[in-house]
């Protein structure tokens, strides 16, 4: 029977995924349907939806693996079990960070003033760069981490497998720590896109810097296109940069807890703040993107509406 801490845990995670999955499955329903209306999709559409998809993947991975922790225990500690979690949690969340990067490079391309050779061939080239740039990063994380999962997990795992009790111990000692230092190497890959990110994210400051300075004896009380396009842009990726690296601290805590006492509660809580980066970071984007806060509007009026209408109703059925 789950403890009231348990089910408390339960219920704020249950309403994390039903957020995130809502967010981030609005942003692939509107870019699908939109779609199907104009036979096409655009390369920012393309790179929303793999986020979304990838994102509404991953809080299913992390959402089971809390419900397993606090239903299942006995199987939680199963090496297959585990192994499975281990996989499929480092696939969806490098995906993740990596469509976001691409999101960030994405915006500097488009956006970006700097003038340089390289930069105006990325420019011309942008789609290739970018399809290029999440199909390497989707066959890069197959081909590194799914197979690191398994066999350095299997390997860890059953490395000191006795029929003796106290080795029984010591195996399993051994196993969260080299199972904690595994989890930390597979996801230091994850630092490769964040440094993407960050690299745009100056850049974008520089090509902002310049065009301030270029047009500030022009200016006219208001500001341009362009400045906004950038302000918008730089505070995507600053929220994304933020969100990354609270998630990142909280993951190597909940990584090293086997040293904690109260080591279910700090992965507990842990998740809980964790689920929040693919779950809320889905509404920043709706909200930076014209096309998705237009139709996210409507959808809110029309809530609103259907709300209204009911509330006014209700009293008249009460007295007929």
């Amino acid at each position: 029977m789950p403890s009231a801490t348990e089910v408390i845990y339960m219920i704020l995670l249950s309403s994390e995924l039903a957020i995130g999955i809502w967010g981030n499955g609005f942003i692939v329903l509107v870019n699908f349907f939109g779609c199907l209306r104009r036979r096409d999709i655009s390369l920012v559409d393309t790179i929303l939806v793999s986020l979304a998809i990838s994102r509404i993947s991953l809080l299913c991975v992390i959402s089971l693996d809390g419900f397993i922790m606090v239903l299942f225990p006995n199987v939680y500690t199963h090496g297959e079990i585990m192994s499975v979690l281990d996989i499929f949690w480092t696939l969806t969340n490098h995906l993740s960070v990596w469509f976001t990067s691409c999101l960030s490079i994405f915006y500097l391309l488009k956006i970006s003033n700097v003038s340089c050779s390289l930069s105006l061939w990325l420019k011309i080239n942008i789609k290739r760069v970018i399809l290029g740039i999440l199909l390497g990063s989707f066959l890069i994380t197959l081909l590194i981490c799914i197979p690191m999962s398994y066999y350095l997990h299997d390997d860890f795992r059953y490395q000191f497998k006795d029929d003796n009790g106290e080795n029984k111990t010591l195996e399993f000692e051994v196993s969260k720590i080299l199972n904690a230092l595994q989890q930390i190497f597979l996801n230091l890959g994850a630092l490769v896109p964040f440094v993407l990110s960050l690299i745009s994210f100056l850049l974008l400051l520089f090509s902002l810097f310049r065009h301030t300075k270029n047009i500030k004896f022009h200016a006219t009380g208001s500001r341009d296109p362009s400045t906004e396009a950038h302000m918008r842009a730089i505070k995507t990726v600053v929220i994304f940069l933020l969100l990354f690296i609270i998630s990142y601290t909280l993951f190597l805590v909940v990584t090293s807890s086997f040293l904690i006492p109260q080591r279910k509660l700090v992965v507990m809580f842990g998740g809980i703040i964790t689920i929040i980066f693919p779950s809320g970071h889905s509404f920043i984007l709706i909200m930076g993107n014209s096309k998705l806060k237009e139709a996210f509007l409507k959808l809110l009026r029309f809530m609103w509406a259907h709300t209204t209408l009911c509330s006014i109703q209700s009293p008249r059925e009460t007295l007929e």
